[in-house]
Order: structure tokens, then sequence, then C-alpha cells
């Protein structure tokens, strides 16, 4: 079992035994849901690390299953044809847990998969503000949602759309424009309070 490093702040990441935290997820997946840009990928890597997890990129595992890239299904055959799709895949590696799994901006919305989730694992919310995920998508041209005259409108609609359904997630944590290791942290602290109950994070 790790210990808690010597000194360490019991309100603090480090205070927390991770052996015993991923025990506690038994075959649960760490689920990161969130709008497009929140950090789901580039977080999930340091967060599975940090827990001697894999991490698993749902839009990834997709594209191998469906030899394409995300780009390339919606425009090819559309968006309900790559939701239906999406389904398949995540019910799938919810069966291979624990792992980090990052889901699409998408994938939440769709009451099936949340069900799955709640099934089979353990969902998270990285929650992030319109001017810090604006910054971040464009940076990458390859959102196809995005792709029109006015893609802050489009972003706008969709975080009002989805963000009700985001809430549903078993657990929030905000993706601030801070080092990741320091959203990772915040997860760490939220999952133990959560798994342990509040303030339990230093369990030996």
């Amino acid at each position: 079992m790790q210990m808690p490093e010597k000194g360490a702040d019991a309100g603090s990441a480090d205070a927390v035994d991770l052996e015993h935290l991923v025990s506690a997820l038994g075959a649960r997946s760490i689920v990161l849901v969130g709008i497009m840009g929140c950090g789901k990928s580039t977080v999930g890597k340091r967060l599975a690390s940090r827990l001697g997890l894999e991490f698993v990129d749902a839009d990834s595992e997709i594209e191998r299953a469906a030899n394409m890239t995300v780009s390339e299904i919606f425009a090819e055959h559309g968006e309900p044809y790559f939701r239906s799709g999406e389904e398949r895949v995540i019910a799938r590696l919810l069966q291979e847990g624990p792992q980090v799994l990052a889901t699409g901006g998408g994938a939440f919305m769709s009451e099936t998969t949340r069900d799955e989730i709640n099934a089979n694992g353990l969902s998270i919310w990285l929650k992030v503000d319109f001017d810090t995920v604006m910054a971040r998508v464009r940076r990458r041209s390859t959102r196809p949602l995005l792709r029109n005259p006015d893609p802050e409108g489009t972003m706008r609609k969709l975080m009002a759309d989805r963000e009700p359904v985001y809430a549903k997630a078993k657990l929030t944590v905000t993706s601030k424009d801070v080092p990741h290791e320091a959203v990772v942290d915040e997860i760490v602290l939220t999952l133990a309070d959560h798994l342990f109950g509040p303030g339990q994070s230093n369990v030996s």
C-alpha cells in the first residue's frame, strides 16, 4: 500500500493513498466528460499515470474501429451514425476497467451511454469556462462541429445545451487555465472525498 508522502498536508493530493483509491474503484472506470477542449485527454493521461491505470480515449477507439477519423465519419456518414458507433464503443470499453476513459464532448448526451457509465464507471465533469475552452480549441482545426463561419456562437450553444446534462455526472472538477497536474490534484482529492468520505483522503 502506498503511504502518503512524509509531511504531506492532510488536505493535499500527496496525502491520498492512491493504491487504496484505485482499490476502492473496483472494476469501475473513471470516465471524464465535458465539452471539447476541457482537457479530458491531456488531464486524463496524467491522471492515469498518477493512478497507475491505463488511459483510453474513446474517440481514438472509435477511429480505430472505423478505420476513419472522427472528422471523416462526420463528413461521410453524419452525426447520428457517429453517435450510434460511439455508444457501442463506450459500452465495450466500460467492460474493460478500471481505467481512465476520456469521452467525446457529445458522448454523455446519450442516455444509453450515461446509463452504461453509471453502471460501470464513475463520471467526472471537467467544467470549463467559455474563454478558456475557446483559447484551447482554436489551436486545433479538427473539430467537426466548429467548422462553420461562427465557431464562437456554436460553442456557446453547445455549452448551453450540454452543461445541464454534464451536471448529471457523479462528480465535478473545474478545469482551470492552470498546469494540468494541478487539475489532476483536484481530481484525486475529489475522488478521495467521494470514495472515502470528506476529510478521509489520508487512508493508510
